[in-house]
């Protein structure tokens, strides 16, 4: 096979790999290879490296063997990269250029004999067991990016302030953003430290004034991030038709927010201490190429919806710039763990009821000129799905409609667990886990990982 192979041959579901126990009941194939950067418990440095059945493959050893990039080591982009601790250096290699690297990397795990003993050793020594290792934040972020991108989610908040006009006029014509708080972006496994700030006066009493004290009304956000690969110059905006090849790849976003501070500070400029005291991604990049099989078409737009202005409407997009891929959402209270309780599952959606492509999301982000760096971070925000039963967060999970007569929404209606126990917002010992996976007839299935975060008091 050769290194520049296309990305339908590395998802070609017939593929099989000589690592052990990655072949068949795996979720983590040979046609996914999400990136990752982890430290082997008997290494103090950290490397990079790609998931694989129940292994991790140590890139580094690969370069150095001369597996990957050219045997002279004369392309100083790629041994750069490798010189690095994060990802950075290779997800903002040329698309191209990652292509070769991802087929490179498949080639060396593909079932055959090792041709040789340095091979056979260089098999045993560059695998190590996921559970001998510690996987580590994947990349540095530089700028992060969180969008409004699902309609769903949009209407549905909207809905609670402004039940006659849920949607701001310009909702349907431009994708909205704002720019988070980069260094606040942890791993997968941080604990989240409920933060504190100012709440709005009580409705029965505004002559109260604020108070400043711990979050009442801590939440999650589902959401997918689009990890930046290629940059653009500054003044250099990207056309839509280029805008997914700057997608180095794609990891899952969890944007805590505090719902009771956020209420009350967002007028009139948006979010601000209410969303940068956390933001959790998983550990893996799933390079784009990986998720080829799973492309698809976003839901129709419903009739009389604008069409988007020229620079954010691309044909092929519209056909395929969505992604088939399942998100879901589990709780496991303190009480539940203490009970040796499995976490429950509270929301199932898909990111495919997306309003907005990550194609269309670059294409405006750039459309002034801004530039955008390897590493760099947008995310979808919020994804909730037509259904209640695929809302991406709990002040929409635990949302009951307005009353008809006031306008106002009812009271909200608490998640029940199995141990009775009731949730509205997030309290102390709460562990939230958000997986994303991606199926369909004949794919391989491949998992995106999971984030996961725990509330302390």
């Amino acid at each position: 096979m050769s290194t520049n192979q296309s990305a339908h041959d590395t998802t070609n579901p017939a593929l099989r790999t000589w690592v052990p126990g990655a072949n068949d009941n795996t979720l983590f194939p040979i046609q996914s290879l999400p990136y990752c950067v982890f430290l082997d418990l008997e290494d103090e440095y950290p490397s990079l490296g790609v998931r694989i059945g129940d292994s991790i493959v140590n890139l580094n050893m690969l370069h150095e063997a001369n597996v990957l990039g050219d045997a002279d080591h004369h392309d100083h982009d790629v041994c750069d990269a490798f010189e690095m601790p994060m990802l950075n250096g290779l997800l903002g290699l040329p698309a191209a250029k990652r292509r070769e690297l991802r087929g490179q990397i498949q080639q060396f795990l593909l079932e055959g004999p090792p041709g040789g003993q340095s091979q056979r050793r260089l098999r045993e020594k560059c695998l190590t067991a996921i559970d001998e290792t510690q996987l580590l934040i994947p990349m540095l972020v530089p700028n992060y990016t969180d969008f409004y991108a699902s309609i769903h989610h949009a209407t549905n908040v909207g809905s609670m302030f402004r039940p006659d006009n849920p949607l701001l006029p310009n909702y349907k014509h431009v994708p909205i953003g704002y720019h988070g708080r980069a260094s606040s972006i942890v791993p997968s496994g941080t604990p989240i430290k409920r933060p504190k700030g100012q709440q709005s006066p009580p409705d029965n009493d505004p002559s109260q004034g604020p108070s400043f004290g711990p979050c009442k009304m801590l939440d999650y956000e589902l959401e997918l991030g689009a990890v930046i690969g290629d940059v653009n110059e500054l003044g250099e905006p990207v056309a839509i038709a280029n805008a997914r090849e700057r997608i180095a790849g794609l990891c899952i976003v969890n944007d805590w927010s505090a719902r009771d501070m956020q209420k009350w500070e967002y007028q009139p400029l948006g979010p601000f201490l209410a969303k940068n005291f956390a933001t959790s991604i998983s550990p893996y990049i799933v390079p784009l190429e990986a998720l080829e099989p799973f492309r698809c078409a976003l839901d129709p737009r419903p009739a009389g919806d604008p069409r988007p202005l020229p620079y954010l409407f691309s044909e092929d997009d519209q056909r395929g710039g969505g992604f088939d891929i399942q998100l879901e959402v589990l709780l496991r209270t303190k009480q539940m763990a203490d009970q040796n309780l499995p976490a429950q599952r509270i929301s199932l959606g898909n990111f495919k009821h997306m309003y907005w492509t990550f194609a269309q999301l670059i294409a405006h982000h750039t459309s002034n000129g801004c530039n955008l760096l390897p590493g760099d971070l947008l995310a979808s925000g919020t994804i909730s799905g037509p259904d209640k039963s695929s809302r991406g967060c709990l002040l929409e999970l635990t949302w009951d409609g307005n009353d008809a007569s006031t306008g106002k929404p009812k009271p909200r209606i608490p998640l029940t667990l199995p141990t009775g126990e009731q949730r509205t917002f997030l309290q102390a010992g709460d562990e939230v886990t958000m997986r994303g996976l991606c199926e369909r007839p004949g794919a391989r299935t491949i998992s995106l990982g999971e984030v996961v975060g725990t509330i302390e008091d």
